[in-house]
């Protein structure tokens, strides 16, 4: 999972790869308890390039994403939102999958 240190890696990666932005923040109960699947839920969907995003330091993306709660999941090719994973329900395992599935 790419941990971003600028706006313009995270931009670079949104632009040129077929992507899922990972919103998220440290003092979040639901993301720190979906934390732990996050690399078995990459192992398994290798063709997207998982970017995690924390709220607090990117608080303008959250707002140009329409990101108002976390976690939440965002799919991206191309620069193009290809779908959103949102719901103020503790997210699981097997939603994000079948989520992930759709895209």
């Amino acid at each position: 999972m790419l941990i971003p240190t600028s706006l313009e890696e995270i931009a670079n990666v949104i632009e040129t790869k077929k992507a899922i932005l990972f919103f998220t923040a440290d003092w979040c109960g639901d993301c720190v308890f979906i934390k732990p699947h996050m690399p078995e839920i990459e192992a398994a969907f290798p063709e997207f390039e998982f970017i995690q995003i924390d709220r607090d330091d990117y608080i303008e993306l959250c707002q140009k994403w329409d990101v108002f709660g976390i976690p939440s999941f965002i799919g991206v090719e191309n620069g193009k939102e290809t779908g959103r994973f949102v719901s103020k329900d503790r997210k699981t395992k097997d939603e994000i999958i079948d989520f992930l599935k759709t895209l």
